[in-house]
């Protein structure tokens, strides 16, 4: 017996319901392909929500403010559109298109004059039992979370936790969650919480983002 052909109203919606599971997968799927969205999140201006009283230094001399420039090279970070990928890397830095949290930071923090490698080697090897390392390797301590918090911890100002104290908070902070860490925007919300420029996860839609408030693992703040 032959089977019967499909009726054109099935046939649609087949091909209706196929091009909708394509499409949510497409969504799901392009950031392991692409990466993140590196486009700057579109929200108030700090200015709104901060006055104009905070002292910003200017580490490596260049006439840009650190929070400024913190912020400027996190973006630049963030516009060669790393996927995210941890892997050990002889020389320490990814060399293949990839990168994890604490690669950004690093990045944001060389173009306003820290060095977070070598800070965090040097540090590690005068403090070792600060850091609960028994060998150094300068290729991977700085990119390790749990060291990145003890160097900020021993070596940067200590803010509040409550994201919602607006202007406790501003753009080049260093947001260190359990596992994670972040780079404070210049951008805030409705609520005056600033925006995070951040690298979490394979699946992450967008490089900065409004989350900051609705995270339950911070465990840091700070400012250099």
């Amino acid at each position: 017996m032959s089977k019967q052909p499909l009726s054109p109203g099935k046939t649609r919606a087949i091909v209706a319901l196929c091009a909708v599971v394509v499409a949510v997968a497409a969504w799901v799927l392009w950031p392991l392909a692409l990466g993140p969205d590196p486009t700057p999140a579109r929200g108030l201006p700090e200015s709104d929500f901060v006055g104009g009283d905070g002292a910003a230094g200017d580490r490596d001399g260049d006439g840009v403010p650190d929070p400024e420039d913190i912020v400027a090279s996190a973006r630049a970070y963030t516009a060669t559109r790393p996927r995210y990928g941890s892997a050990y890397y002889e020389g320490g830095p990814p060399t293949d298109g990839r990168g994890v949290c604490t690669d950004l930071l690093a990045a944001a923090l060389k173009g306003a004059g820290w060095d977070l490698q070598s800070l965090v080697d040097e540090d590690i090897r005068a403090a070792p039992g600060a850091y609960g390392v028994v060998e150094p390797d300068r290729a991977i301590d700085y990119r390790r979370v749990r060291n990145v918090a003890v160097y900020l911890g021993r070596h940067a100002a200590s803010l509040t936790l409550d994201p919602r104290d607006a202007a406790a908070w501003r753009a080049g902070d260093i947001a260190v969650f359990a596992d994670h860490v972040a780079v404070v925007s210049d951008v805030r919300d409705g609520d005056g919480v600033p925006y995070l420029i951040h690298h979490e996860g394979p699946l992450q839609r967008s490089f900065e983002e409004d989350v900051l408030a609705s995270r339950a693992d911070l465990v840091g703040h700070f400012r250099l």
